[in-house]
């Protein structure tokens, strides 16, 4: 049996990376191809589409055996690139990616900006470089490194979705018209998660879901002068803010509603425990606090165990606020709330945010007109028990190419598609990595893609994949 050459895999890696990578990620970081819940005329825009035609060439073009790409297309919907690769296996391994991107937010540092690519050392910036268009580069090189030295894989499904950061909903559909071509993956690997350090490889176990919603609260059908009305008129904010005191510990941050929290399982406890012996303090002194500030916790065990599996509220955005500069002396008709409500795996992400709208609007005070509209709800994902063979490639993997073992820990954010496979194929085991590590800072400003991680991740890759080919050896 012929076994993986770890430096002449590195080697690849690193070639195509500095050659041909990055130069490619440059170009994609540039086109803002916002996902369709920021850009309702994505369509006729045409930056997704030019997303995935940039990226789609670059994979045509790789010397890759067997390789075949489709952009799929349905009417209404954003296009998917299918990707297959005949293995020596029948065995199916999906893996899965996205190319669309989060807006372009305020507060990138001088010199930097979304739609500007910039490397500085290690750090590649510009958005949706590590969240994640560096996954269809990351997983193809993978395989071309494993067929240059004749190691055999499986059959490989590669997907890249373009509605991602909208919740995926075009994915299903995506999915039913191709599940006879898909078929039923025993190995899924998604590059779109975290990582704890740039120094090792770690293993995302759980995912929080999400509830998206408005919050709207009305008081009047016209603005009115405050120094006639003040203290007759009730302050919509006001009420608005009563309203998520019912949801949310205005001293703590604990959300309210038993339907939002789950027991957590013991096992992610001590990965918690043992993820915090790694990390210390830096589980949140890695944030941009402001000089005085302090985290809601500063024991890291805790911080990680709240950013996991415990229930978080944040109000994402407003409207019926005029920009302060052209405030007036007005009590305003109505305000409207954009909340993110992020859930613990386990959690009924429908279920409860009924609930949630059950709490806010029932007997409003004042007898305001409030409603509450769901946007999108996503459960979260809580991964299976990783097997022998798993665990093995894990270890192996982390310290070929970081140099450290490899570590477990949950993940805040939410990825659909996971929970989506795990109802569907409950026997398939699951390697959920990825670079979004310290100061990466996926949707918000100066995210960055820190590439000699990525370059890690993608020869973990080739490994795990050589190690699902050879347990049947």
């Amino acid at each position: 049996m012929v076994m993986l050459d770890a430096d002449r895999l590195r080697e690849r890696v690193e070639t195509t990376w500095e050659g041909s990578i990055v130069p490619s990620l440059s170009e994609y970081i540039r086109i803002p191809a916002l996902s369709p819940a920021f850009d309702a005329n994505w369509e006729a825009n045409g930056h997704i589409e030019a997303a995935v035609e940039h990226i789609a060439a670059w994979c045509r073009a790789q010397p890759i055996e067997g390789l075949t790409l489709e952009v799929h297309r349905l009417p209404g919907r954003t296009p998917l690139i299918l990707m297959e690769v005949p293995g020596e296996l029948d065995e199916v391994v999906l893996m899965y990616q996205h190319l669309d991107k989060q807006p372009e937010f305020v507060g990138w540092h001088e010199g930097l900006g979304p739609w500007e690519p910039v490397r500085r050392g290690d750090r590649l910036y510009g958005r949706g470089g590590a969240d994640d268009g560096y996954g269809a580069y990351a997983s193809l090189t993978a395989v071309r490194a494993l067929q240059e030295q004749g190691l055999p894989h499986g059959h490989l499904k590669i997907i890249v979705e373009a509605s991602e950061e909208s919740g995926s909903p075009d994915l299903p559909a995506h999915l039913e018209a191709l599940s006879d071509r898909i078929g039923s993956p025993s190995l899924v690997i998604c590059l779109d998660s975290g990582a704890g350090d740039y120094d090792h490889l770690w293993l995302t176990t759980s995912l929080r879901g999400v509830i998206v919603g408005t919050l709207d609260v009305r008081v009047t059908s016209a603005g009115v002068h405050s120094g006639d009305a003040g203290g007759i008129i009730p302050s919509s904010f006001r009420i608005a803010r009563r309203l998520l005191d019912r949801l949310e510990d205005p001293d703590t941050g604990r959300l309210t509603l038993d339907q939002l929290h789950v027991d957590i399982p013991t096992v992610r406890r001590e990965q918690a425990e043992a993820a915090a012996a790694v990390l210390g303090d830096s589980v949140f002194t890695k944030f941009p606090f402001l000089d005085g500030v302090r985290p809601i916790t500063e024991d890291p065990v805790e911080a990680i165990l709240a950013r996991t599996w415990r229930p978080s509220l944040e109000v994402t955005g407003a409207d019926g606020l005029p920009a302060t500069k052209d405030a007036g002396n007005v009590l305003r008709t109505s305000t409207t709330l954009a909340l993110s409500i992020r859930v613990p795996p386990g959690v009924d992400a429908s279920a409860a945010a009924e609930a949630v709208g059950a709490l806010l609007t029932a007997d409003p005070p004042h007898g305001a007109e409030v409603t509450w509209t769901v946007k999108h709800p996503a459960d979260g994902f809580h991964a299976p028990p990783v097997s022998a063979w798993l665990r093995a490639a894990l270890d192996t993997a982390s310290q070929r190419h970081f140099g450290a073992p490899v570590q477990f820990m949950g993940e805040g954010g939410t990825i659909p598609f996971m929970q989506m496979l795990q109802v569907e194929f409950p026997e398939a085991e699951f390697m959920i990595t990825g670079v979004l590590g310290p100061e990466s800072n996926a949707h918000g400003p100066n995210e960055f893609t820190h590439i000699p991680c990525a370059k890690g991740v993608t020869s973990s890759v080739a490994e795990v994949l050589a190690a699902h080919a050879a347990r049947h050896g």
